[in-house]
C-alpha cells in the first residue's frame, strides 16, 4: 500500500467515506480523534511562513523589521510546544479563522503563548505518530475546506 493510499484509509476511518456530513461536522470528528490520539505536549513548527510573514519572507519587507517583529509574533521558523488543541477558537495568527482547529502553543525560546491554526503546523519529529496525525489533518483540511 502506498503512503497516499494509507493516508486515504486513515482519513476515511476518521471522517468516513462519501458520507453526507458537513465540513464543520468533519472538523469536529477530527477534533475528537486528535484529542484522544495526540500525545501532548509535542514540539511543532510552521509548515510554511505564517500569513504576517509573507511580506518579509517572499516580499519586499525589511529583514531587520522582520527580526524585530519575530520577537512578539509567532514565526514558522520558531519551535513551539503544542500544549492543547481547541475547537471554536480563533486568533489573529490563524489563516483560516473560524474554520481551522486551534493549536495552543508555547514558543520554546521565550515562553510566549499563541493560538495557531492546526493545519499550519507540523510536528518536529518526522518519525513520530504526532507528525502523522498533524499531517493527516493538514492534508485533509486543505483539500476539503
Amino acid at each position: 500500500m502506498s503512503r497516499l493510499d494509507a493516508q486515504d484509509a486513515r482519513l476515511a476511518a476518521i471522517v468516513g467515506e462519501g458520507e453526507d456530513s458537513t465540513f464543520d461536522e468533519d472538523v469536529d470528528k477530527f477534533y475528537h480523534h486528535l484529542k484522544k490520539s495526540l500525545q501532548l505536549p509535542c514540539d511543532v513548527t510552521g509548515i510554511e511562513d505564517f500569513g504576517w510573514e509573507e511580506y518579509y519572507v517572499i516580499g519586499p519587507g525589511n529583514p531587520k523589521e522582520y527580526e524585530r517583529l519575530r520577537r512578539t509574533q509567532p514565526s514558522y521558523r520558531d519551535t513551539f510546544e503544542l500544549l492543547a488543541i481547541e475547537n471554536d477558537i480563533s486568533s489573529e495568527w490563524m489563516m483560516f479563522h473560524n474554520e481551522d482547529l486551534a493549536g495552543h502553543v508555547r514558543r520554546k525560546s521565550d515562553g510566549k503563548e499563541f493560538h495557531l491554526g492546526l493545519a499550519e503546523i507540523k510536528a518536529v519529529d518526522k518519525k513520530s505518530k504526532q507528525y502523522q496525525l498533524l499531517d493527516d489533518f493538514a492534508v485533509w483540511f486543505v483539500n476539503n475546506r
